[in-house]
């Protein structure tokens, strides 16, 4: 039964309202989201979502419940569809797609129903003398209508977990999920008006012609995960609406390691961070910094010994490695990997690329140059450079000079090196002895700085991202306390007003 099916409150119970008042609307009277496998056209979509948004449709607090135990109710009951059309779009073990897509989600989905209440509630706001008595409070409203672009590399997670947020703040949502991976999107416009109510979201076809249309239109947010180049599309298009943005970008997140007592772990979670979905992931290590030789000895020796730990001694086999999105993207990292070699890299482990398989393995690359082909650019595949530097310094140094990652991982048993790189290096997050396990956390903002992002979500901050935070200030007019200030402003109430501001 969809959403728009539940009982509304009956009139006993609901608010009395004024009759020049209009209340809230009723969901079920508003138009719904098109049956079939064909996706609703963007255009339709976009006006149909606006219109609702202008009932106020979304607001009630039971709504928004509403909303997203059914967003948990869709995972739970077909948790199987989901890992099927994941395996099949990437070649994801049904492991990893529970631990990186769905049970993330029914986490951020779990933390929001916990919470909602509590973000919903006005927060007060001190006044200055000059105004008191009175009462301020900041209220976290609706944005209203919002557009959100997801990504092929985690198709599930990077649409519903800021899906949870826009629910939550009271939005009605068009999705446009990524066109290369089919199977999941697909499912996706088959099963979200079934769990959702259809009368307050859409799933549209998603891909370049599509979301090219979408964003000719003006919205009250959008949010866009995926590659710089793409963002800055999305960026300059919403600047001619004036509509406000979140960025979930990439970049090449650095790890910087230094001789460890511990140089086994230190390879397992960076290979763990590097190799989950076949290093097609935007908080992915891109690089290392190892710092001396000793630390790049420990490093080279055990990366090849966590691989096979992880894979076997042949990852293609592994029903737990995954596979590239498409031919274009394999060939474009052998091709990559071929430049870089012939530069004078040095592979490793791994190298082994079949793109008609989509399949390439995980590869370590040493003796890499920072003019390397391996470095002019995000990797975002298995394959995993690594550069010597001689002090600790270089390599905040190194990072420094550089767009802002959005990512930066430490591995050291030096205290003073964690001060050094909080306090040295500029990314949207930071970790230190873990890579990659931050970006599922729904009490962290996951974002980025400067070229990797505008904008965080998950949590709160996903509340607040889709929320406006409007002031609101009310001033009993009974008892006139405001002479102080309305002119004519003499010597006396000039001296009046530096004491009470």
């Amino acid at each position: 039964m969809s959403i728009s099916e539940f009982p509304s409150e009956s009139p006993e119970q609901a608010e009395p309202q004024d009759d020049d008042l209009r209340p809230h609307a009723d969901t079920a009277m508003l138009p719904v989201m098109p049956s079939g496998p064909r996706p609703e056209d963007p255009a339709a979509a976009h006006e149909r979502l606006r219109s609702a948004a202008r009932t106020r449709a979304a607001h009630p607090r039971r709504v928004r419940v509403r909303q997203l135990k059914g967003l948990a109710r869709m995972l739970q009951e077909h948790e199987d569809r989901f890992l099927a059309a994941l395996h099949q779009d990437l070649n994801k073990s049904a492991a990893e797609a529970l631990m990186t897509e769905i049970l993330s989600v029914r986490a951020e989905i779990d933390h929001a129903l916990l919470h909602l209440t509590d973000w919903m509630e006005p927060r007060p706001a001190k006044l200055p003398l000059s105004l008191r008595p009175a009462r301020a409070q900041v209220e976290p409203r609706p944005r209203g209508c919002v557009l959100i672009i997801g990504a092929w590399n985690y198709p599930v997670q990077l649409l519903l977990a800021p899906l949870v947020g826009a629910l939550a703040a009271g939005n009605t949502v068009v999705l446009s999920p990524s066109e290369k991976g089919p199977a999941t999107a697909a499912l996706l416009r088959e099963l979200l008006p079934q769990f959702l109510d259809a009368a307050l979201i859409s799933v549209v076809a998603g891909g370049k012609d599509c979301n090219t249309a979408l964003l000719a239109r003006p919205w009250d947010h959008i949010l866009y995960t995926g590659g710089e180049r793409v963002g800055r599309i999305v960026y300059e298009a919403a600047a001619k609406t004036l509509t406000p943005v979140t960025l979930e970008l990439g970049g090449k997140s650095p790890v910087v390691v230094t001789e460890s007592r511990n140089e086994g772990a230190m390879a397992r979670r960076i290979a763990w961070g590097k190799f989950t979905n076949a290093g097609q992931t935007c908080v992915a290590p891109d690089y290392v910094l190892a710092v001396g030789e000793r630390a790049r000895a420990q490093l080279l020796e055990q990366l090849p010994q966590a691989i096979e730990e992880f894979y076997g001694a042949e990852p293609r086999r592994s029903p737990d490695y995954g596979r590239l999105v498409s031919t274009e993207h394999a060939r474009r990292l052998e091709r990559m990997l071929t430049e870089a070699v012939e530069a004078g890299a040095r592979v490793v482990v791994g190298g082994q690329t079949d793109a008609t398989a989509r399949y390439m393995a995980p590869t370590v690359v040493a003796d890499v140059t920072p003019d390397s082909p391996l470095m002019r650019e995000e990797i975002f595949g298995p394959v995993l450079p690594v550069l010597t530097v001689d002090t600790f310094q270089q390599a905040l140094d190194f990072i420094a000079e550089r767009p802002h990652p959005l990512a930066a991982y430490l591995f050291t048993d030096r205290p003073r090196y964690h001060r050094a790189f909080e306090e040295q290096v500029q990314a949207g997050a930071i970790s230190t002895d873990v890579t990659l396990a931050h970006a599922g956390i729904a009490t962290l903002p996951f974002g980025g700085v400067g070229a990797s992002g505008i904008g965080a979500y998950h949590g709160i901050a996903g509340f607040e991202t889709f929320s406006h935070l409007r002031p609101s200030l009310t001033k009993s007019d009974q008892v006139d306390t405001l002479k102080a200030v309305y002119p004519p402003h003499g010597w006396f109430k000039r001296t009046l007003l530096r004491r009470l501001f």
